[in-house]
């Protein structure tokens, strides 16, 4: 997202760039306003800003985003050491059954 917004820095009449397309396919375009430019604020709205109000804006959310994301990191690390320790015993219970059906098998016959 930002490092988007630091081409803006070059100054040309017309820059080229690639246009998101469907969030598949990129075709080149040109960008004949640097100072404006439209940014995707969520759920398909895009507001119309100054380059230098975009780059504050994706500084924002990132700091937003980094900051969430060290916010539930560990909750993330005792879920996952969680799954783990079950993912452990469950491999444990299947050992002890398989050994007890070859035992069991082996006094029938």
């Amino acid at each position: 997202m930002a490092q988007s917004i630091n081409i803006t820095e070059l100054s040309l009449p017309q820059l080229e760039m690639l246009k998101n397309q469907l969030d598949q396919m990129y075709v080149p375009g040109k960008l004949h306003d640097v100072e404006h430019v439209l940014i995707d604020v969520g759920t398909g709205y895009y507001v119309e800003k100054t380059a230098e109000d975009a780059k504050d804006f994706f500084k924002r959310k990132i700091d937003f985003l980094t900051k969430q994301m060290e916010k539930i990191q560990p909750a993330l690390q005792e879920k996952h050491a969680m799954k783990q320790a079950v993912m452990e015993m469950m491999s444990q219970k299947i050992q002890q059954l398989t050994a007890l059906g070859a035992t069991q098998a082996a006094a029938k016959a």
